[in-house]
């Protein structure tokens, strides 16, 4: 795939430009600063971007508004955005702005490379995927709002890996159980979140930023 990547850590940058022309990736653009990455995807039209949510000239969320403008312009561009830390709000505002095709994982995850180029192929697919520790922090503080406390531990493990981007079918491998359990698991996320009835929205997207926003 044709990727823009913006780090303004030069030995983190160039780093993940070796890894991905390893793996096969066209990388268009390797940048340092949020302006440069929109210049560059105007110009080189990538099928992926991949950058930091903290960049020159505020080192605040540039990389991430970054993204999002990215994304307001060309809608079919695909987003990976990395974080030094767990900021729910900074993945709420990501998948609020449109879920399909957008990951937020930790940069400490681009150090277990299946782990980081699983997530980069899930959100090329079209898929959300969500760092593990970013669901794991969410789902222990899920206890103050009350429809999530209706979840049993099982559909909390099953809501785990659906914010991480799974199908139900990887689920079950995951959890080693039959892939009707897990769809059964999904079914009833959906009652006890009150989503059955949503109609024109994903419902798994709807669950996850159910989880965010507790």
């Amino acid at each position: 795939m044709r990727i823009a990547l913006a780090e303004d850590s030069t030995l983190l940058r160039e780093g993940l430009v070796r890894l991905l022309a390893e793996e096969g990736h066209h990388v268009v653009a390797a940048v340092g600063t949020a302006d440069e990455l929109v210049a560059a995807v105007d110009q080189e039209h990538p099928d992926v971007v991949v950058t930091d949510v903290r960049m020159p000239p505020t080192h605040t969320d540039d990389g991430l508004r970054a993204a999002l403008e990215i994304r307001r312009r060309r809608p079919a561009t695909r987003v990976l955005v990395l974080s030094q830390y767990v900021e729910k709000r900074y993945a709420a505002r990501l998948l609020a702005d449109r879920p399909e095709g957008v990951g937020y994982l930790l940069k400490d995850r681009v150090a277990q490379v299946d782990d980081f180029l699983d997530a980069l192929d899930r959100v090329a697919a079209g898929a959300t995927a969500l760092d593990p520790e970013v669901v794991r922090q969410v789902v222990a503080g899920s206890d103050r709002a009350d429809p999530l406390t209706r979840l049993t531990p099982r559909e909390q493990d099953v809501l785990h890996h659906m914010a991480q981007g799974h199908t139900n079918a990887a689920i079950a491998e995951r959890l080693h159980v039959s892939l009707s359990a897990v769809e059964k698991h999904v079914n009833a996320i959906f009652d006890k979140l009150d989503l059955s009835g949503a109609v024109g929205y994903s419902r798994r997207v709807l669950a996850i930023l159910r989880y965010l926003g507790s």
